[in-house]
């Protein structure tokens, strides 16, 4: 049902050469939902944050299910992302929502994330006439299965609203370019005009600023390689065209 027609503020979507899938538009914030149970893909959780950094919306990271012992060591690979700034809610969704719902009031919000994270058991919880379906992890093919197929807003019943998105195996990110990229790495960015060339991609030149604190630790490196594989996928489409 359309209530009113709002200015547009700001857009999660992801995008490939052939398609565009819109998200949400006018969000406040959006919670990457996480769990150690399916198998969790880095790559996915750097593209949703890429996202939401290209789109000007502060990102938070949901680390669900901590009532299952390979919960530590998940948590444990992620306060790489807490010490970049990003803050880490960690909480079991059948037991205790309190860290996310208490974030949520007057706001509004998203959750995204890969299927089987509890995206949609973390609606149930806090907004119960929701009733949304929920499947059981396969542990044949450790992914989860897909429940959500649309994207759905709910009202909250402290005020504010929360959407839920369909589970995703990826996030293509093609409508960013290289300078898109580049401001879409917080740990990147007081290092950005400091390397040699004033047209440096980060990927090999000679004195480059970004590559000096990959070696040295001060940026992650699976985080800059992330960026590479991204910049690799911008020359590809590039060359399609």
């Amino acid at each position: 049902m359309i209530e009113k027609n709002l200015p547009r503020d700001n857009l999660l979507y992801r995008s490939d050469r052939f398609h565009t899938k819109l998200l949400a538009a006018n969000v406040d914030q959006v919670f990457v939902v996480t769990a150690a149970v399916p198998t969790p893909d880095p790559g996915l959780l750097d593209r949703c944050l890429i996202a939401c950094e290209a789109a000007g919306i502060p990102a938070l990271i949901v680390v669900n299910k901590t009532d299952l012992p390979e919960t530590a060591a998940w948590l444990d690979k992620l306060q790489a992302y807490a010490a970049m700034g990003y803050p880490l809610l960690a909480l079991a969704a059948k037991q205790d929502i309190a860290p996310l719902a208490e974030r949520l009031a007057n706001r509004t919000s998203i959750l995204v994330g890969a299927s089987g994270v509890g995206k949609s058991t973390l609606i149930n919880a806090l907004v119960p006439e929701a009733e949304i379906a929920t499947q059981e992890v396969s542990e044949a093919l450790d992914t989860g299965k897909h429940t959500t197929t649309h994207t759905r807003l709910y009202r909250l019943p402290g005020g504010g609203a929360l959407i839920d998105s369909p589970g995703m195996q990826e996030f293509a990110l093609g409508h960013l370019d290289q300078a898109d990229l580049q401001a879409a790495f917080p740990e990147f960015r007081p290092l950005i005009g400091q390397c040699r060339f004033y047209n440096c991609r980060h990927l090999k030149e000679p004195n480059c600023a970004i590559l000096a604190a990959v070696a040295d630790g001060r940026i992650q490196r699976h985080r800059w390689r992330a960026y590479e594989t991204l910049c690799r996928e911008l020359d590809s489409a590039a060359n399609h065209y």
